[in-house]
């Protein structure tokens, strides 16, 4: 949606990703790899790059995202993203993506794997066996044919996890109040309370967002709630489950075992309570450390950086409105003539701006507007806050300024279209249309035209009469500026009308006003798109 940079724009990669996804990158920018930047340099170097892409090592703070001035999409090469501010990235208009679903069968496989390992002793069978033991009736296991699963946390990877294990024909139960019971009910899971949950469970995994709300989600408490022999494992992300708790509840065999892949503090110190008891299996953050993980994960977000730098909408962010994969073809085409339908509109003399109406007619009304409505907020506002405003922030930004946006849609069976009103003091309404997937202007001031809103414009509003035109014409060439295009519309002969000619060179201040001058000109604006 913006215009690219006339220079290839950089990005900063500071974690080790897939050379695919670098390679993918590198036909758009210019692309740097460093690694193990601590906060400081981090800070240093950022000012200079449009994008930033991380794992799970680097923390992109507020102060890193403060000091990022051209910075405009921060890429997470995987599923969480609390390792990014994204309140901070938000407020500056940041896009933050991430890779939700290239890690999903890998992260779910090592669940898988650990409650194996816990079940059947596995890594203390191998360890007293290297050691000269031969200790069968020490190790007896159990099976998880028959068991219960608790799934805390029923998003990509645990609905892949639950799969897994009916497989081997356990009863899953699952805790998570942003699933609806259909939902639940497609995937053979039983929705439960938490407490409900850990009442039953012979195993219970974690797999959700560190949030505020999920911080110490799993303590002492819930422990308690469990059967006496039950197992714990947390590989979502450190800090949901109380390791000290875990470790308290193995230690008085309470619990018969543990395992985790993440920890609150990355890496865990060498006296850490979980490492001291070889009934709490432990590794270090491998769940998405496949190759065909690393692959997918590096590719996807590569991809969606690479569309953000070249204008396109991303696949998975984080902080804008979400986009479906059945509505992209019509959402992403009118995502792009929003923006330029607002960025017009300011230009063309946009005052004060007291409210934004978005009006969506035919097909376009038939799909959820908040992208596309986004975008032309974006567009619009970006001319008049001395904050960046991008799609990502513009709704809020919009409601700091006490500006009221209403969207209605007409549901007819005519051309689909978006009509743009502000009320403000400046342009009336501009309708738009994406026509063979170009973006169109086909109403301005009322008046009908057929625009291509790109590019280097000259707007004038004017009488028309005869000759007008012809003086155009003359001194825009004595000026040495060349017209690509001119596209009129008016009421009537001899009526009101616009013009609007596309232009390939800058037209120069002191011809401006003499075109403004030209009698019957009420204004003559121009325009970048």
């Amino acid at each position: 949606m913006h215009a690219l940079l006339d220079r290839r724009p950089r990005v900063l990669v500071a974690d080790p990703i897939a050379p695919a996804g670098l390679e993918l990158l590198e036909g758009t920018a210019e692309v740097d790899v460093r690694l193990k930047l601590a906060e400081p340099e981090l800070v240093d170097l950022i000012p200079s790059y449009a994008a930033l892409l991380v794992r799970s090592e680097t923390r992109v703070t507020a102060a890193v995202i403060e000091a990022g001035i051209g910075l405009r999409v921060i890429g997470r090469a995987g599923v969480g993203v609390d390792n990014i501010d994204v309140e901070a990235a938000t407020r500056r208009g940041i896009l933050v993506v991430n890779a939700p679903t290239g890690n999903t069968v890998a992260a779910a496989e090592h669940t898988l794997a650990l409650m194996l390992a816990l079940a059947r002793n596995i890594p203390q069978g191998d360890s007293s066996l290297r050691q000269g033991r031969w200790e069968r009736s020490r190790l007896v296991g159990t099976e998880l044919h028959g068991k219960t699963l608790l799934v805390v946390g029923l998003g990509k990877i645990g609905a892949e996890l639950a799969k897994m294990v009916m497989g081997l024909q356990m009863q899953v139960l699952a805790f998570d109040p942003l699933v609806a019971p259909d939902r639940a009910h497609q995937l053979g899971v039983e929705l439960v309370t938490l407490d409900e949950g850990l009442g039953r469970a012979d195993f219970v995994t974690v797999h959700t967002p560190l949030t505020d709300a999920t911080r110490g989600l799993i303590g002492a408490r819930e422990l308690a709630l469990l059967p006496r022999g039950s197992r714990v494992l947390n590989v979502g992300r450190g800090g949901i489950v109380d390791e000290g708790a875990v470790a308290a509840a193995v230690a008085s065999g309470r619990l018969a075992g543990a395992a985790f892949d993440v920890f609150a503090k990355e890496p865990p110190p060498p006296d850490h309570p979980l490492l001291q008891d070889p009934r709490i299996l432990v590794t270090p953050h491998l769940g998405a450390s496949t190759v065909e993980a690393q692959l997918s994960v590096a590719t996807d977000v590569a991809a969606q950086v690479r569309d953000v730098l070249e204008g396109r909408p991303a696949r998975w962010a984080v902080n804008a409105p979400p986009v479906s994969p059945e509505e992209a073809a019509v959402v992403v085409p009118y995502q792009d003539l929003a923006w330029r339908l607002g960025s017009l509109w300011a230009q063309l003399g946009g005052g004060k701006v007291r409210a934004v109406e978005l009006e969506y007619r035919g097909e376009v009304a038939r799909v959820q507007p908040a992208a596309i409505t986004a975008s032309a907020l974006g567009g619009l506002l970006r001319h008049f806050s001395h904050d960046p405003v991008t799609p990502v922030n513009a709704q809020a930004i919009a409601a700091g300024h006490g500006i009221a946006v209403r969207e209605r849609r007409v549901q007819d069976s005519g051309a689909p279209s978006l009509v743009l009103r502000v009320d403000g003091d400046g342009a009336g309404e501009i309708e738009g249309a994406v026509v063979l997937g170009e973006p169109r202007v086909i109403r301005l001031e009322g008046l009908p035209v057929d625009l291509v809103p790109k590019g280097r414009l000259l707007v004038l509003r004017h009488l028309d009469r005869p000759g007008l035109i012809g003086d155009l014409g003359r001194l825009l060439g004595e000026a040495n500026v060349n017209i690509g295009e001119m596209r009129v519309g008016r009421d009537s002969p001899r009526g009101r009308a616009v013009t609007a000619l596309s232009l390939d060179d800058p037209v120069p201040d002191e011809v401006a006003s003499r075109l403004r001058a030209i009698p019957g000109v009420e204004s003559a604006r121009l325009v970048e798109l």
